[in-house]
């Protein structure tokens, strides 16, 4: 099987051409913006693509291609400084998957798999009532729904076509050499920056890098997997509290929490122009993965426990 990775120099995309590079039945192409885009990968495993915003895909390009796993977007960013970043988003994500997936068509590749954003769904669940596959969409900011754009364009596609395409859409993803939010969280753990945290009981669904890898290697190839949307995570939810203390733990250095009142947290937060980040530190955002469980026959090989202590144990060993 030949596979094609587009954002293959992001924290997913490598991690995932690691994985499916050392499988005997596979021949895994990077897709990259040009030769010079990946210089630690072979050369004759690219497949330069040029930028997908911006122009189109010559189908001949793509001949020879079994599945593609597009993962190459523009991301959510905390401040956006594009003049209009819903047009930002709709021609990265929108415009350059479509480009991608209408020549992945014409070149006659059997699979397409849209690594999307539970962002789909919308920002926030109350406790105990999880985001679902079959709800309906609810994106509040440009990033997602600029995803889920995209992901009506590819349905409408694997209508008019014969190209299969699978949608996954995952919480936040951690693990070794994570960056972002999560790694400034792993560095005031780190040199024991006191945090107002200790009192937060929300519930939030996440996944660890090598069970979202997990379940990228299953669609690959899974026939119950044709023209579906799927929700990913660790199956086992925790509240900020929780994660900040197990991740403590894996550090060597208990966490210092501090139980500040969460209501009186968010109202602090807002006031400081810091609404967005407290809604993430408190609000619960929780998915149910029964359809992937049961659809797929899969399970989360790695626990939330598992992924936390190996990702603790990464920022340990400086893979940031």
């Amino acid at each position: 099987m030949r596979v094609l990775v587009t954002g293959a120099n992001g924290f997913v995309g490598s991690a995932l051409l690691r994985k499916l590079e050392v499988q005997p039945d596979m021949q895994v192409l990077a897709g990259v913006r040009s030769i010079k885009s990946l210089p630690a990968w072979p050369e004759h495993k690219l497949l330069v693509l040029g930028d997908l915003a911006l122009s189109d895909v010559a189908p001949h390009v793509l001949q020879g291609v079994d599945v593609i796993v597009h993962m190459a977007a523009r991301v959510h960013v905390m401040r956006d400084e594009a003049p209009d970043p819903l047009a930002a988003f709709r021609q990265a994500n929108v415009e350059g998957t479509l480009r991608l997936a209408k020549a992945a068509a014409a070149a006659g590749v059997k699979r397409f798999i849209y690594l999307s954003s539970i962002k789909v769904n919308g920002e926030e669940t109350k406790p105990g009532f999880p985001f679902t596959a079959s709800d309906i969409p609810a994106p509040l900011d440009p990033y997602g729904i600029s995803k889920f754009e995209a992901e009506q364009a590819l349905q409408q596609l694997a209508l008019d076509s014969a190209l299969e395409v699978v949608i996954i859409r995952p919480p936040l993803i951690y693990g070794p050499g994570v960056r972002a939010n999560f790694r400034s969280m792993l560095r005031w753990l780190s040199i024991g920056v006191p945090l107002p945290l200790g009192a937060i009981h929300n519930r939030r669904s996440l996944v660890a890098l090598p069970n979202l890898l997990d379940l990228l290697h299953v669609c690959l190839t899974h026939p119950a997997a044709v023209n579906q949307v799927f929700l990913v995570s660790d199956g086992d939810d925790l509240s900020t509290t929780e994660m900040l203390r197990c991740l403590g733990s894996a550090l060597g250095r208990p966490a210092r929490l501090l139980p500040f009142p969460q209501g009186l947290l968010c109202l602090v937060a807002k006031v400081l122009g810091k609404g967005d980040v407290a809604n993430r530190l408190c609000g619960s955002l929780q998915v149910d993965i029964t359809k992937t469980r049961v659809k797929l026959g899969w399970q989360p090989p790695v626990t939330k426990d598992e992924g936390l202590r190996e990702t603790a144990v990464g920022f340990i060993g400086g893979q940031f």
